[in-house]
């Protein structure tokens, strides 16, 4: 089904199930994958290949002919190698241990599973798939660096299970489906299992009900945080009058906010940033695209920076009219780290700056209670910083 986009996507199952009416909304609406979707199929792709040589699905020759194609991509670097490297060997390993539990144990990757005995026109490719008597893994790789992704309640995975099961369940004797999260630019590995008659019972009963309804797009607006890459949200009144609930404390009398009330209005701020940005790129794009004149406002030219035609003709110019290199040309400057790293690769720059690189103490800031990090306590903190001074 190459080229092909499922109207009810796994990849957006958490969205589509929470808020049904979203996936027509979004059918409606062009899809803009920008630079890191295409970063993350290319890391896919290389994932792939090597997992293919490593387990002799591939000769060498189809392996080099793969790889040389990879290379050639503009989105291809060496620390994409480094991650892609790490999560091959992850999946190797969970392949040799399912083959210590059954001798015939089978992996599949990049697997197209069709879906449609729980989702109307249902289907999705399952990165790897290794199924053994009593257990099937299935592994996911996700190559994003911006937002931590758990297998824990992974609507995604759970619906890859159920169409995974449907292709090896009478094969074997699957009790346990254990699905896992490999996110190697953020160091994170999230394993999750469930018993196959939990899957299954869900599928039964809140993902095929809910499917029925999304494919139709009936049902009740409902904002979370599944609204975070819906391509309606910057439209969608749902999300504009949740966000807009902060104007409450426009209308109250002129007193202290409360505790709470502070809190609450914090808890919202980063959502409705991003929401005010997403409106005001939504209303250009229109206006640019498509030629909409919003009340009040017109399309103008923006201001613009100078810019070298040519910059070596520039500099070969100015060095024959008798001018200084040291007065055309900026110093040498180190990259910095994530530049140096992606530069030399993760593997070069681990071993060889051992030692040199710092993580001094971050700013102190606010983030809500079930955040991972361990709590500062400000008044020692302000007790240290001054004994360090003394």
């Amino acid at each position: 089904m190459p080229g092909q986009h499922a109207i009810l996507s796994p990849s957006g199952a958490s969205r589509w199930l929470a808020c049904t009416p979203s996936a027509r909304l979004e059918a409606a609406l062009p899809d803009k994958a920008g630079q890191a979707a295409a970063e993350g199929t290319l890391a896919h792709a290389l994932g792939e290949a090597l997992i293919r040589i490593k387990t002799g699905i591939d000769s060498k020759v189809v392996h080099n002919k793969t790889l040389k194609r990879i290379k050639s991509d503009a989105l291809y670097d060496n620390s994409m190698l480094d991650y892609c490297e790490d999560y091959s060997s992850y999946v190797i390993e969970t392949f040799n241990a399912a083959k210590v539990r059954t001798k015939d144990a089978v992996i599949m990757v990049e697997t197209k599973l069709d879906l449609t005995k729980y989702v109307p026109e249902g289907f999705g490719t399952g990165d790897v798939i290794i199924v053994a008597d009593h257990i099937m893994d299935f592994i996911d790789l996700k190559y994003g660096k911006g937002v931590q992704v758990s297998a824990v309640d992974n609507k995604q995975l759970m619906l890859y299970a159920l169409g995974a099961l449907e292709m090896f369940d009478y094969l074997y004797d699957i009790h346990t489906i254990r699905m896992h999260i490999y996110q190697p630019r953020m160091d994170n590995i999230s394993v999750y299992e469930m018993h196959v008659a939990e899957l299954m019972l869900w599928g039964q009963r809140e993902l095929k009900p809910k499917a029925k309804l999304a494919f139709a797009g009936e049902g009740e607006f409902c904002v979370g945080k599944h609204c975070q890459f819906c391509r309606a949200r910057p439209s969608c009144k749902a999300h504009a009058d949740e966000q807009l609930k902060v104007l409450q404390y426009d209308f109250r009398a002129p007193t202290f906010l409360e505790d709470a009330e502070v809190a609450d209005i914090i808890s919202r701020a980063p959502d409705l940033l991003s929401w005010l940005t997403e409106i005001k790129d939504y209303a250009l794009d229109q206006a640019v695209n498509h030629n909409k004149k919003w009340p009040g406002y017109k399309l103008v030219e923006g201001r613009s920076n100078r810019k070298y035609s040519d910059e070596e003709t520039v500099a070969t110019k100015l060095i024959m009219a008798g001018i200084e290199e040291e007065k055309i040309y900026e110093p040498k400057k180190l990259l910095g780290i994530t530049a140096m790293e992606k530069s030399i690769t993760k593997k070069v720059f681990a071993e060889e700056l051992e030692g040199l690189i710092l993580k001094p103490d971050g700013k102190p800031t606010l983030v809500p209670a079930d955040d991972k990090r361990p709590e500062l306590n400000s008044a020692e903190k302000v007790t240290q910083d001054f004994d360090n001074d003394l």
